[in-house]
């Protein structure tokens, strides 16, 4: 897998991008959900009942833009492992070793962000 793959593919999440999402869409929802969607709008959490299903794609929409991130974010560092950039860890001294690496790093990132806002 490639993470141009998947990059390419965030940006089209975007629902600004998709003039058809401004045409009315038949939904059938289960008897549960309009008893949900129901109290919802009884309680004045929501106005209409398209307010639910628009909420709902939103959802939707932020769980697959993360998903996406997270398989790039997989390939990159599959990537990197192909280049011989990773690191064996084989016993606890290289976990503790791991463990300082990073806390060294993040503590060094952190000063430099306060140092320049």
């Amino acid at each position: 897998m490639s993470v141009r793959r998947f990059r390419h593919l965030l940006p089209e999440l975007d629902t600004r991008q998709f003039p058809l999402y401004a045409k009315s869409v038949e939904v059938e929802l289960t008897s549960g959900q309009r008893a949900f969607i129901r109290q919802a709008i009884e309680t004045g959490r929501l106005q209409r009942e398209e307010e639910a299903v628009q909420a709902g794609l939103s959802l939707w929409e932020e769980r697959e833009r993360r998903r996406l991130e997270m398989l790039a974010a997989v390939d990159q560092a599959e990537a990197s492992l192909a280049r011989g950039e990773g690191r064996t860890i084989t016993n606890h001294d290289g976990v503790a070793q791991l463990v300082a690496d990073v806390k060294r790093r993040g503590i060094a990132r952190l000063a430099s962000e306060q140092k320049n806002p």
